[in-house]
């Protein structure tokens, strides 16, 4: 019973861990100032769930990833509450927050290459923009980031290693 609790408290640390990382990832000035990601709550809800999407990807059916799915979900609605969103009108806002995470990473999920995802970023970020240079940019960092986290793995996933933009 201890060593269930143990590896709970364990899987919760290092969901935490990954969360803070794709938080920090994901607000580099960088995504914002140089790609003209909107700096807004829309803009970093967009690159957090990107972000998500890179390590969900290599952590798939591992016990992490749902650790950090949970974390994801949790602070979306303590994001929310800040915000000023009460209890009657927070799960409305929550399950509508869900359904764009999910269809987000489907989305990214089906991109079968670069110019497909490159698409599905231009549509996400920039609320459906042509597929141009950042978006094609974003798309090659996504392929090379991917490559980073794999590389990382089995020991932990490390978004240290992640390439500079």
């Amino acid at each position: 019973m201890l060593n269930l609790l143990k590896k709970s408290a364990l899987r919760k640390q290092e969901g935490r861990r990954l969360y803070d990382e794709l938080v920090s990832r994901s607000r580099e000035p960088v995504f914002f100032a140089d790609f003209g990601v909107a700096d807004s709550i829309d803009g970093r809800f967009d690159m957090l769930v990107f972000h998500a999407w890179l390590a969900l990807a290599e952590l798939k059916g591992a016990p992490a990833a749902q650790s950090l799915t949970d974390i994801l979900f949790t602070g979306f609605d303590e994001a929310m509450r800040e915000q000023g969103a009460g209890d009657m009108g927070i799960g409305h806002k929550l399950k509508a927050m869900a359904n764009a995470f999910y269809g987000r990473i489907a989305v990214y999920d089906a991109a079968k290459n670069e110019d497909e995802l490159a698409a599905a970023l231009a549509k996400n970020l920039w609320r459906g923009a042509a597929v141009d240079a950042r978006s094609r940019a974003l798309a090659a960092y996504a392929a090379s980031a991917r490559a980073a986290l794999k590389q990382s793995l089995p020991d932990r996933l490390d978004f240290g290693a992640l390439p500079t933009i």
